[in-house]
């Protein structure tokens, strides 16, 4: 595996986000940026199916105006990360968060769409002024717990 992570750090991609004054730093503001995106929305999401947000708005309004944001968050972090992770995945591998985050991002996508196929199925039937059945509130506890150490772990990575 390491042979693919250098092979990665070799490659022109790469070599074009280090060398290239300021593209790194560029990267990692509009990284921070669409993890905002990404975040600010799913954890107000989040706040609704656990009843902390306002109960008077249906479930099916806040993710029709929450979920796309977030989905665009997360398509700009994921392509920002790709590219800052190419510039140096021998030692970014090598860290210790990196399993963690990429652990994590995984149960956060599995959380989505088990969230999506399952429980968000009935929605009609707890959309306003009923409280959320237990597995749209276990998805939101993990969605927040997910996001969260994501976040956390990204920061570690320039430490560990």
């Amino acid at each position: 595996m390491s042979a693919f992570f250098d092979w990665l750090e070799q490659s022109g991609l790469a070599e074009a986000v280090r060398t290239t004054p300021y593209l790194y730093a560029v990267l990692e503001c509009i990284h921070v940026l669409g993890l905002a995106v990404l975040v600010g929305p799913a954890v107000a999401f989040d706040l609704r199916l656990l009843g902390l947000g306002r109960r008077p708005l249906p479930v099916t309004a806040a993710a029709r105006h929450l979920l796309p944001l977030a989905q665009i968050g997360f398509v700009v972090a994921a392509l920002t990360g790709v590219f800052m992770f190419i510039s140096g995945a021998v030692s970014i591998a090598a860290s210790g968060a990196a399993p963690f985050k990429l652990g994590l991002l995984v149960v956060a996508g599995i959380n989505v769409a088990v969230f999506h196929r399952g429980v968000y199925r009935s929605v009609e039937s707890w959309n306003k002024d009923v409280r959320p059945p237990g597995g749209a509130r276990a998805a939101a506890v993990i969605s927040l717990a997910s996001w969260t150490g994501v976040t956390v772990c990204g920061r570690l990575l320039a430490y560990t």
